[in-house]
């Protein structure tokens, strides 16, 4: 447990991995950015995330389907990503309350704010409040992003440009899979590698924080930018859920109110190593 800017959170630790079958409960799930329709989306990963974890509810953070791609092909769609609706389909069925924030991909589903499918229920934003009693702004984060907001020319140039890095990740990946070794984005790390990458996550985080102590309240929780990091910033607390195109995470709360991030592609990569350093 850390305090930073006078808010108590924390990260996730090696030793709340679960034991391989084992499904751990949460309070509350955020995930977003999952790009449902490409051939990026590590619908496995998310899959065997959602297999793993249940919560009373499940925030989906825009960007579930990606509407920008679908509307040129439906090439990438297979059958894990229909898996992958249906799966959040019954965890609706089954009780758990599944909240859709639309992103600027799945814009389309903006137009059904305050409508239910399925038993999802589509909302613009939502506020949630933790179990120690903070509130916390849950948006997709484009509304924050000057050039999704003022010059969609751009933007869809930035999006090609990112798929083309993506592309490199495909491929670089599919070696470390030949030589045994564990999924790592290449992107990811070259994307905050890049001066101007970092400066704009920067100015992101900044302008949702500030957007977050105009309201009054304590947090807030979104995706867009594929960083997924909790940190305290001038008392407000500033949660990205990340993605599941590059880093395969999660935002959970206990049901204690404390807040962390999962990490799916190293917790199995660590659930693998358990037995192999048992018996050696």
């Amino acid at each position: 447990m850390a305090r930073r800017g006078g808010i108590l959170y924390t990260q996730v630790m090696e030793d709340r991995d679960p034991p391989d079958g084992e499904t751990r409960s949460w309070r509350t799930i955020w995930i977003s950015d999952i790009h449902l329709g490409t051939r990026d989306c590590k619908a496995a990963y998310l899959l065997d995330f959602l297999k793993h974890n249940e919560s009373e509810t499940l925030y989906l953070v825009g960007d579930v389907i990606d509407g920008w791609r679908l509307k040129t092909s439906w090439h990438y769609w297979d059958q894990s990503h229909n898996d992958v609706v249906q799966k959040l389909l019954r965890k609706a069925r089954k009780g758990a309350r599944v909240i859709l924030v639309p992103g600027n991909h799945d814009e389309a589903f903006r137009d059904f704010a305050g409508m239910h499918f399925g038993g999802v229920e589509v909302a613009l934003e939502a506020v949630h409040e933790t179990a120690d009693g903070r509130r916390l702004l849950v948006v997709h984060g484009d509304q924050f992003d000057g050039v999704v907001r003022h010059a969609k020319i751009l933007a869809l140039l930035g999006s090609w440009a990112y798929d083309a890095a993506l592309r490199v990740n495909h491929w670089f990946n599919g070696a470390r899979r030949l030589a045994g070794l564990p999924y790592w984005s290449l992107s990811a790390w070259l994307k905050h590698k890049v001066k101007n990458a970092v400066e704009f996550i920067g100015k992101f985080e900044e302008e949702m924080t500030a957007e977050t102590r105009r309201r009054g309240l304590d947090g807030i929780v979104c995706g867009h930018i594929h960083h997924a990091e909790i940190r305290g910033a001038g008392g407000v607390l500033y949660c990205n859920d990340g993605d599941w195109v590059e880093s395969c995470t999660a935002l959970v709360e206990d049901f204690d109110g404390r807040l962390s991030l999962v990490r799916w592609t190293e917790e199995r990569a660590r659930a693998r190593a358990r037995p192999e350093t048992a018996a050696a």
